[in-house]
């Protein structure tokens, strides 16, 4: 199926448009609620913080459709709309962009590692590191850090300079600094009407909560046991995207609230497929049901696999790269 050429990408605007609507008018909506809630000493009602932040991720998924193009025809309506959502997701859109066609060309590449990726290593190259190296590499993909420390971090610091093309032009420096103070103003704002405790009650939940089930879903595309990875000349885009990325059937709810993006060896494939059209392409070709195919139960035991077996083509324990060094 030659995906890139196919009908499937065109966008129809007012299902983005819809979209955008049925997604961000229920965040600002349970948000508000949240805050009023919390004013007024209901501190149940941060159970709320839990679909609140369901929505965010959403919005992400959609900063990340404009990001390539996909959700709207107009590079200039994406672009905005983009930017716009990237003041709620924390995240500076045209510097995310920049990093984010950088991993879509090279993943599944072990020459062009880096950027936009989880950092993965080679059996032999851990065995290659000092003790403190593999320490430092054990902390990185300790759950805890990968789940926990690293999307906060990620969200809340490190996007607010453009790491990796801090020598790339003005572009990414903008988007950084813009998107910075473009959430500062409303957050100082909520944090003088509301106080400080009651903002960080309500807003810092759903931040890391969506920052979580954010690097969750992007660990998943490709972090799996029998994902695709080659280097040099034996590289081929088509191959990375079909096998180097993840087919996470999600129940049908947390499909909707995670925009299809779990569909997504399609998505690398044809990266301008509105993620609403994703679906049909499973449709229509039923034999991509099952490359790449992790259930949700299944994708938990994903997180044991730290390191790329060059010998077996395959993502492997700390366990099992010890015992076959032994053997």
């Amino acid at each position: 199926m030659d995906c890139g050429a196919c009908s499937y990408r065109q966008p129809d605007p007012l299902r983005s448009t819809v979209e955008v609507l049925i997604t961000a008018l229920p965040f600002v909506s349970l948000w508000v609620l949240l805050a009023v809630a919390v004013l007024n000493g209901h501190w149940w009602a941060l159970l709320l913080t839990v679909p609140a932040a369901g929505f965010l991720v959403r919005l992400f998924v959609l900063q990340h459709d404009c990001g390539h193009g996909a959700l709207f025809g107009q590079r200039r309506v994406n672009d905005w709309t983009g930017r716009v959502i990237g003041i709620f997701t924390l995240t500076p859109y045209d510097y995310w962009r920049r990093t984010h066609a950088v991993h879509h060309a090279t993943t599944g590449n072990l020459d062009k590692r880096g950027i936009g990726d989880v950092d993965t290593l080679t059996v032999r190259e851990y065995r290659a590191l000092s003790s403190w190296g593999r320490l430092g590499y054990r902390l990185y993909r300790h759950p805890v850090v990968m789940f926990g420390l690293g999307p906060a971090w990620l969200f809340i610091c490190q996007y607010r300079l453009p790491l990796g093309l801090m020598r790339a032009g003005i572009e990414p420096w903008t988007s950084t600094i813009v998107t910075t103070i473009g959430a500062a103003i409303p957050v100082g704002l909520l944090m003088w009407l509301m106080g400080p405790v009651a903002f960080l009650a309500v807003q810092l939940p759903i931040t890391l909560m969506a920052a979580t089930a954010g690097v969750w879903l992007f660990y998943i595309q490709h972090q799996f046991e029998e994902t695709h990875w080659s280097e040099g000349r034996s590289w081929d885009f088509q191959n990375a995207a079909l096998h180097g990325s993840s087919h996470y059937d999600l129940p049908l709810p947390l499909r909707w609230i995670t925009g299809n993006i779990g569909i997504h060896h399609v998505h690398h494939l044809a990266a301008k497929v509105p993620f609403y059209r994703l679906p049909e392409v499973l449709r229509d070709y039923p034999e991509l049901r099952d490359t790449g195919r992790i259930t949700f139960l299944e994708s938990l035991r994903c997180v044991r696999f730290v390191l790329w077996d060059e010998r077996t083509k395959r993502l492997v324990s700390f366990r099992q790269a010890r015992l076959s060094m032994i053997s």
